[in-house]
């Protein structure tokens, strides 16, 4: 994958121009081991996850996102997308939780897939809930993305 600081930067950007927000965003690429110890530290699940959010305590600083490129590059590989894609996918799925979107209830997902759908339209990339042969729905969202 090339240059994934500056792709995490513009998908960040991009997610927080669609949802209208403006503050910082630290973009965390780590390996996987080290988002093991953030996950199993803050969520008590004590394996690598693919993107982690957490809100910001400062005013003007929205929070931060953690995503382990091993896992990134493994789910990519397994579901058939470039992993540049799904690490922009990523990014903004986790900006966007930092804003206030949410997939717990069929509605909240539905909203949050189709601004993640429109943020990868503004980056020129392809749309993360489209499948071969048909479209992810809802509950596929609440399934890769559960907590």
């Amino acid at each position: 994958m090339k240059r994934p600081e500056a792709l995490a930067r513009q998908a960040a950007m991009a997610a927080l121009r669609e949802a209208g927000a403006e503050g910082a965003v630290t973009v965390l690429l780590a390996d996987d081991a080290t988002v093991r110890r953030l996950n199993s530290d803050h969520r008590s699940k004590a394996k690598p996850t693919n993107v982690l959010s957490f809100p910001g305590g400062m005013p003007g600083h929205l929070g931060d996102i953690a995503l382990a490129l091993g896992v990134v590059r493994r789910e990519a590989r397994q579901n058939g997308r470039r992993p540049a894609d799904h690490l922009a996918h990523l990014v903004a799925h986790g900006a966007l939780h930092l804003v206030g979107h949410d997939h717990l209830e069929a509605g909240e997902a539905r909203r949050m897939e189709q601004a993640e759908a429109r943020v990868m339209r503004r980056l020129g990339r392809p749309n993360p809930w489209k499948a071969q042969g048909g479209k992810e729905g809802a509950a596929a969202t609440r399934a890769r993305f559960a907590p």
